[in-house]
């Protein structure tokens, strides 16, 4: 392993929205530095943008100085790419999204190499899986006995929205707020009237005392910013948990950009890890 003992020096490999992502917040990064990016022999040999003085090569050993490898390939291909570069004794941080035996025979793959090779790995280091399941587990163990629940939204008043999906005649919603004013836009369900949904929804306590504008849409989803998610995070104590016990998370984001931030927590945890290969935990 080589770089700077101040500086980790992370290669992408990948560039992709995830690989741009990591790329991009590798330049702006105090602790860690852009070493280069390696992409496949086909793909452009030059970067767009604000990476296009980054060196870009077909193969990590091109590059003179990488202390850590951020994998940012499709997930078919993540195994055999981290694996490739564990038995160069390079530490790697991946994110990929397995589930079931496949995430089993994944991670085992990557701990017998980074074993075998005496180099680390990081796995699952993301959005979800990564920072997310953080969340969940840090409200179940302050509410332990309790129901979560968790709702995917686009990128705007992710609550609001859910609130308003929840009405009696309503089978999706989407809501926005604009200089004071509520706009909800809802997906009626079929025989719905909408007078009948703006009564409902003005008596719900989200949207009592603020100027609400409800208006019928053939299609909510459209009506989405799909560059950009949400989630609603709930945990809803019982009795034996306290009087009211409740938590609520409302997250409104970027996927590729909060994953590439985690894989950038999960670089500079690398280094000073076990040989092995370690799931991603957030860390003060």
């Amino acid at each position: 392993m080589t770089g700077t003992a101040t500086r980790l020096q992370a290669a992408v490999v990948g560039l992709g929205r995830l690989g741009t992502a990591c790329a991009l917040a590798l330049l702006d990064d105090p602790e860690l530095a852009l070493a280069g990016i390696v992409r496949r022999a086909d793909a452009p040999a030059h970067a767009p943008g604000r990476l296009q003085r980054t060196a870009v090569v077909g193969h990590v050993r091109e590059l003179s100085a990488v202390d850590v490898a951020l994998v940012c390939v499709p997930a078919g291909d993540a195994t055999d790419v981290a694996l490739a570069l564990l038995q160069q004794r390079l530490p790697v941080v991946e994110c990929t999204a397995l589930d079931g035996a496949a995430l089993v025979r994944h991670h085992q793959v990557l701990d017998d190499a980074a074993r075998r090779h005496r180099t680390s790995a990081v796995v699952g280091a993301g959005w979800n899986p990564g920072a997310w399941s953080a969340f969940v587990a840090s409200f179940e163990r302050m509410i332990p006995r309790g129901q979560t629940v968790q709702q995917r939204h686009p990128g705007t008043a992710l609550h609001h929205s859910a609130a308003a999906a929840a009405i009696d005649g309503v089978r999706a919603a989407l809501e926005a707020e604009v200089a004071g004013t509520r706009y909800v836009y809802v997906e009626l369900e079929r025989g719905a009237r909408l007078d009948a949904v703006r009564e409902r929804l003005a008596a719900d306590p989200l949207f009592v005392g603020v100027p609400t504008q409800v208006f019928a849409v053939d299609d909510a989803g459209a009506l989405e910013d799909r560059e950009h998610q949400g989630v609603v995070l709930e945990r809803l104590g019982t009795a034996a948990s306290g009087p009211h016990a409740s938590l609520l998370l409302e997250a409104r984001f970027d996927l590729h950009d909060f994953a590439a931030r985690a894989m950038l927590d999960a670089a500079r945890q690398v280094r000073g890890l076990p040989h092995g290969a370690h799931r991603y935990a957030l860390r003060p």
